[in-house]
């Protein structure tokens, strides 16, 4: 059960996961590390959760790491991340890793549907084009269309047409929705992959995720009893714990990091 956590009061589930041995925070980025905003390539990350990530990555046997659907690429720009920076990346629901101390982790070819990523573009594009307010998102594995910019019926009648696309020429390719947001993919992997990533390589004993919507219950019904789930949002979940908004994730994040620290002083 899903219960709101209210900022400067205590949490057990918070102690719990600040007391772990091996700790990886993972963060969803649009609508978790930054507010969702209308162009997604303009999205950034809040100041002061910059800051509480800063803290985190700082701790000894800490990382912290975006969990992300943008492309690795995308990822990169947005999160204004740079070569010798201490957090990791996991792209494309967790089809692509950047890893610190080794760059950018080339991912095998399995899983991948039949059909042309480009092709898959060619046909998409003109139907979006027709939609004022409509978004083209390439990413490295399929696309995504946003429709941050229009109304509801806009986003109803687009979403039907791509959708039917896909099911006509690309029916094996993996469909996902979101906030204002409908992705294809031809590779099967989830968010739910990349919490097994993250845990396999920094030999977690616990992960800290947080996420806003659908695509990120996948890593949310994978936790165990020694992690914890954060829910940013409404909606349903198999998080334990709520907060409203990216800020209270901020506030969250620092309250993590001032527990943890003060473990190790």
């Amino acid at each position: 059960m899903t219960r709101p956590w209210t900022p400067g009061t205590p949490s057990a589930e918070l102690s719990a996961i600040a007391r772990t041995a091996r700790l990886v925070v993972a963060l969803d980025f649009d609508g978790v590390a930054s507010p969702l905003v209308p162009q997604p390539m303009e999205a950034r990350a809040l100041p002061e959760t910059v800051a509480q990530i800063a803290r985190l990555a700082a701790l000894p046997d800490t990382v912290v790491s975006f969990v992300s659907g943008r492309s690795l690429h995308d990822l990169r720009i947005i999160t204004e991340h740079t070569d010798d920076s201490p957090v990791a990346l996991a792209g494309s629901h967790g089809a692509q890793y950047w890893f610190p101390g080794e760059g950018e982790i080339v991912p095998s070819a399995e899983a991948t549907a039949e059909g042309d990523r480009e092709e898959l573009w060619a046909a998409a594009r003109p139907i979006i084009d027709r939609y004022e307010g409509a978004e083209f998102e390439p990413k490295a594995f399929g696309m995504g269309v946003h429709t941050r910019r229009t109304d509801r019926e806009t986003e109803k009648q687009l979403f039907a047409e791509i959708d039917a696309l896909a099911a006509e020429r690309f029916p094996h390719w993996r469909r996902r929705s979101g906030h204002r947001v409908l992705e294809f993919s031809s590779r099967n992997e989830g968010k739910d992959a990349a919490m097994t990533a993250l845990r396999e390589k920094f030999d977690a004993t616990g992960i800290l995720f947080a996420g806003d919507d659908v695509t990120d219950e996948d890593a949310m019904k994978v936790l165990l009893p020694t992690d914890l789930g954060v829910r940013v949002g409404p909606g349903e979940s198999a998080a334990a714990l709520r907060v409203e908004n990216p800020q209270e994730i901020a506030m969250l994040l620092e309250a993590l990091a001032d527990e943890r620290s003060a473990l190790q002083e």
